[in-house]
C-alpha cells in the first residue's frame, strides 16, 4: 500500500466523510487515490475558506473537519484559518503536501528552498494543538490516528499533517492501530472530588450565584447540565460570545452575553455577583474588560479542561481542571445530596428588576430596516434548528446582542481571532454537516468579499447558503471606531459600493 493509499484509508476508518480543499502539485496522489474512495472533495476556491468550512463543519457537527492544501503557498494560504481554530479550539485536521523528501541524485531536498516549499511545520507549531511530518510511508496509519485523537480530546484544537510528495507514491507494510497511547499526553477528563465538594459547597452558601457560561460547554456537549444545575440553583445564566446558544436564549435565566458587546442586563449582573461559577470559558479581554474590576466581590469557581487556562486572566478561588459535561454533572449531584431546590430568592427579583429596566426594547420605527429590528424579525422567520454564522465587525455585535441562540451548534463566528471572512466559508462547512438545516450567513459586506469567491463553491457543489448582507459601503466597525476615539477622522474605511453584490450573486 502506498503513503497516500494508508492516508484515504485511515481517513475513511476515522470516519470521514468530506474534505474541503484544492488540488495541487504536491498532493496528486493523494488526490488519485481519493476519488475513488467515496469520500466527498469540496473544491473551494482559496485555501483559507478550505480551513474555515472544515471549520464550520467541525463546530456545527461537533466531528473533526478535514482540510487539504498543496505544498508552499497552498499550505501557507491554510495558516489563517487553523489559527481560527486554534483560538477557538476547533477540531480541524488540515493535510499540505510538501516537496519530495529526496531529489533524483538523493540529495535531501526539504530545506532547500525547493519549489513551492515552506516550513509549514515551523510556521504552524504556535497554532495548532500538535503537527506532524511524515518521514515514512508506514507511519501514515500511527500519525492519521494519533492526529484525531489530539485534535478531539482535552481542549479541542487542530492538528497538521505534512506529507512530502515521495513519501505520499512510497510502498510499505501497513499496520492500523486500534488504540492511542502517546507518552506526556492524558487529558484530564475527571474532576477531582475535594474540588467538587468546595464548588458546591460555595454555591450552596452563595446569596447571588451566578453562572458563566463559555464555549467550553458546547464542546463538551453540556447544554442539558447547564441548564439542569441552574434550574436547580436557580441562578442566572450570562455566557460568553463563544457560549451563545449555550442554554436557550428565551430561557427565563439566561442574561445573555457578557463583555464588551454584551447585554447591559448580563454585565450589570454579573458585577453584583458574590459567587461566579464560571465553565469552559478562559475570562478573555473582550468578556472580563479590565481585570482590576470584574466581579470585584465574587468568590470565583473555574471549571475548564485546559489547566492552563485557570488562574491565567482571573484569580481563581475553586479551580476544576476537568472536562465540562462530568464537572457540571458531578456538582449537580453534590448539591442535590445537600440541599432543595431553591424557591425565589431577592437575588432572582433583583435580576428581574434589572431586566424590566435594562433590556432593550426592540421594535420597528419608520420604514427603515435598523440592524436591532433585522435580527428580530429574522430569528422569527428560521427555524429553532437553523445554523447562523457570522462574519466578523459590526454584524457580528448585532447578532450577538439581537439574534436569539435556542440550541448549541447553530451559531458560528471567529471569536478569538475575529476573522473577516470566516462567516461564509464557515456556513458552507454547516450545510454540509447538515444539509436539510436552514443555514444563514449573517455579513457585512467588508467581511464578505474577502471570500467572496467561495460563492462559486456555493453554487458548483450545490451547498445553498443564505446571505444577508448589511452593505453599508464601509469597514463599519472601524469606522465607528474612528468616530469615537480619532475625532470622526475617518479614513480608508469607505469601500465605494464596489463590487454590486447583488450582480455578484
Amino acid at each position: 500500500m502506498t503513503g497516500a493509499e494508508a492516508l484515504v484509508e485511515s481517513l475513511k476508518r476515522q470516519g470521514v466523510k468530506v474534505i474541503f480543499g484544492i488540488i495541487g502539485g504536491a498532493t496528486l496522489p493523494i488526490y488519485d487515490v481519493l476519488q475513488e474512495s467515496g469520500i466527498r472533495h469540496i473544491l473551494v476556491r482559496h485555501e483559507q475558506c478550505a480551513a474555515h468550512a472544515a471549520d464550520g463543519y467541525a463546530r456545527a457537527s461537533g466531528k473533526p473537519g478535514v482540510c487539504m492544501a498543496t505544498s508552499g503557498p497552498g499550505a501557507t494560504n491554510l495558516v489563517t484559518g487553523i489559527a481560527n481554530a486554534y483560538m477557538d479550539s476547533s477540531p480541524v485536521i488540515a493535510v499540505t503536501g510538501q516537496v519530495n523528501r529526496y531529489s533524483p541524485n538523493t540529495a535531501y531536498m526539504i530545506g532547500r528552498d525547493a519549489f513551492q516549499e515552506a516550513d509549514i511545520i515551523g510556521i504552524t507549531t504556535p497554532i495548532t494543538k500538535h503537527n506532524y511530518q511524515i518521514r515514512y510511508a508506514a507511519e501514515v496509519p500511527k500519525v492519521v490516528k494519533e492526529a484525531f485523537y489530539i485534535a478531539t480530546t482535552g481542549r479541542p484544537g487542530p492538528v497538521l499533517i505534512d506529507f512530502p510528495k515521495d513519501t505520499q507514491t512510497e510502498r510499505a507494510e501497513m499496520e492500523f492501530p486500534d488504540k492511542v497511547e502517546i507518552r506526556g499526553y492524558r487529558p484530564v477528563v475527571n474532576p477531582h472530588p475535594l474540588q467538587i465538594k468546595k464548588a458546591a459547597e460555595l454555591l450552596l452558601k452563595a446569596e447571588r450565584p451566578i453562572i458563566l457560561a463559555g464555549g467550553g460547554v458546547i464542546l463538551s456537549n453540556a447544554s442539558d447540565e447547564l441548564l439542569r444545575l441552574a434550574e436547580f440553583m436557580l441562578a442566572p445564566v450570562v455566557t460568553t460570545f463563544m457560549g451563545k446558544g449555550c442554554i436557550p436564549e428565551n430561557h427565563p435565566l439566561c442574561l445573555g452575553c457578557i463583555g464588551m458587546h454584551g447585554s447591559k442586563v448580563a454585565n450589570t449582573a454579573i458585577l453584583e455577583a458574590d459567587v461566579l461559577f464560571a465553565v469552559g470559558t478562559r475570562f478573555a479581554d473582550r468578556s472580563t474588560g479590565t481585570l482590576d474590576t470584574f466581579c470585584p466581590d465574587a468568590k470565583i469557581i473555574h471549571i475548564d479542561i485546559d489547566a492552563a487556562e485557570i488562574g491565567k486572566n482571573v484569580e481563581v478561588d475553586v479551580p476544576i481542571v476537568a472536562d465540562a459535561k462530568r464537572a457540571l454533572r458531578a456538582v449537580y449531584m453534590e448539591v442535590t445530596k445537600r440541599a432543595e431546590k431553591r424557591g425565589d430568592t431577592p437575588w432572582l427579583r433583583r435580576v428581574r428588576e434589572l431586566k424590566d429596566r435594562l433590556q432593550e426594547v426592540v421594535e420597528p420605527s419608520g420604514e427603515e430596516l435598523k440592524p436591532p429590528v433585522l435580527m428580530k424579525e429574522l430569528r422569527k422567520l428560521l427555524p429553532a434548528d437553523s445554523i447562523v454564522a457570522t462574519e466578523v465587525g459590526q454584524n457580528q455585535m448585532w447578532a450577538s446582542l439581537y439574534f436569539k441562540v435556542y440550541k448549541p451548534r447553530t451559531f458560528i463566528s471567529s471569536g478569538g481571532l475575529g476573522t473577516m471572512g470566516f462567516g461564509f466559508p464557515a456556513a458552507i462547512g454547516a450545510k454540509v454537516a447538515f444539509p436539510d438545516k436552514f443555514v444563514v450567513d449573517i455579513a457585512g459586506d467588508g467581511s464578505f468579499i474577502m471570500t467572496e469567491q467561495d460563492l462559486a463553491t456555493s453554487v458548483t457543489e450545490d451547498i445553498p447558503i443564505t446571505v444577508i448582507v448589511l452593505n453599508n459601503s464601509t469597514l463599519g466597525m472601524v469606522a465607528q471606531w474612528q468616530s469615537l476615539f480619532f475625532g470622526r477622522r475617518y479614513f480608508s474605511v469607505d469601500l465605494a459600493r464596489i463590487p454590486d453584490l447583488v450582480t455578484l450573486a
